[in-house]
């Protein structure tokens, strides 16, 4: 499938969003781009928000029609993760699988707490750094359990089915065995990053679980977003405005209420976000 996408002003300010498109036309990067990649399940798709390396909080918003990535505001201002020693932003390229949802209704009998109303966040490991927006290819190696206040905030660990090492990354075991540290350092990355929040906590002694138990997660968070796009299940302020499910409340054929490209370079960021912190208690 043919994806490109629209930028809406410049990357580091309130105004900036990339809306994804196909064949030129906008589609929801959050409802329309199909979860797997191939017929047999194997390779699927994952909508890059935010580049290795980088510090703005992107994400896809679930609220706005067509569901852009914008920048995380708090208090009016825009978001960024702090570098925490040795970490420089975002240690892999992260984002999110489509067609998925964490249930916010629904209990994980295992972690004990609720979905965190979210597409499945990805952690993809390969080598090349991505761009906002990208749809890659990628393969489940792997699930981590962040338990965020209260709320599971799944963590699934791929890799580019394009990356060099992606021949010889099959499971869990096998990201140590090629990519000694990775596992240990996303725990830790995760741990560390909150910013005027307590400590992130993670379920199972933060083990990853293996590519068996990451493929049931994708599966059960894309019943739910069936059941979400459906109708079937209270959406919130969820925005579920669509160009491809037909029989949901929120299929439409009409986008011409998204502006124009306009894309500007990247506002310059306040010189505070390189810098970096080194964090008691915490072995580095």
């Amino acid at each position: 499938m043919s994806f490109s996408t629209r930028q809406i002003g410049a990357q580091n300010t309130l105004e900036f969003r990339t809306f994804l498109e196909k064949d030129g036309k906008v589609i929801s990067p959050f409802h329309d781009v199909p979860l797997f990649a191939n017929e047999d399940r194997t390779v699927l798709n994952m909508i890059v928000e935010i580049p290795r390396w980088s510090n703005a909080k992107l994400e896809i918003s679930k609220e706005e029609k067509f569901n852009p990535i914008l920048q995380d505001t708090k208090k009016g201002k825009l978001r960024y993760v702090r570098n925490c020693f040795p970490h420089k932003g975002y240690i892999w390229n992260y984002g999110a699988f489509p067609q998925t949802w964490e249930d916010p209704a629904a209990q994980h009998p295992e972690t004990k707490a609720n979905g965190d109303n979210d597409p499945l966040d990805v952690c993809e490991i390969g080598e090349t750094i991505g761009h906002v927006g990208q749809v890659k290819q990628v393969k489940v190696l792997g699930i981590m359990a962040l338990l965020d206040e209260g709320e599971t905030d799944w963590k699934v660990i791929v890799i580019d089915v394009n990356d060099p090492l992606a021949a010889k990354l099959n499971d869990i075991e096998d990201v140590e065995r090629h990519m000694p540290g990775l596992i240990r350092a996303t725990n830790e990355w995760f741990r560390c990053i909150p910013d005027g929040k307590p400590e992130n906590t993670f379920a199972f002694s933060g083990e990853a679980k293996n590519r068996k138990y990451a493929t049931e997660i994708v599966h059960e968070c894309n019943e739910a977003w069936k059941r979400l796009i459906a109708g079937q299940a209270d959406k919130g302020k969820i925005d579920i405005s669509n160009t491809t499910n037909q029989s949901s409340p929120g299929y439409t054929t009409s986008t011409e209420s998204v502006p124009a490209d306009s894309r500007r370079p990247a506002a310059p960021i306040d010189a505070s976000i390189d810098k970096t912190f080194f964090i008691s208690g915490h072995a580095v």
